[in-house]
């Protein structure tokens, strides 16, 4: 039952990464070009600056319109604990203080010592 609630967690993640997959790219082109614009920003002085400010907010601006992207970085990472956790088994190791046996070889040595 647990894989099957992994593979329809995985598959709907699946679904929403390919739905927003051009806002995605789109989201990654305009952030890496406006951490360019921004790098020379910086380097910038006098009306320089002012035109990189220009091109920045415009960036900014188409950034702040891909934001359904988010949504498939969430998916993305849906998708990466999916597969993270698919060979995961629950560990039928009884803890000791459940456990009657835990502690045989001490109560038999205990035992065979009186």
């Amino acid at each position: 039952m647990k894989k099957f609630g992994l593979i329809l967690a995985g598959g709907i993640a699946a679904i929403i990464i390919l739905a927003n997959l051009g806002s995605l790219l789109a989201l990654a082109i305009s952030v890496a070009i406006l951490y360019l614009v921004f790098k020379q920003f910086i380097k910038s002085g006098g009306w320089e600056k002012a035109a990189w400010g220009i091109v920045g907010a415009v960036l900014l601006i188409i950034s702040i319109g891909n934001i359904p992207a988010i949504i498939a970085v969430a998916a993305a990472y849906v998708l990466y604990l999916v597969y993270k956790n698919w060979n995961k088994s629950k560990s039928n190791i009884i803890d000791e203080k459940q456990d009657p046996f835990a502690n045989f070889e001490k109560q038999w040595s205990d035992i065979t010592k009186n």
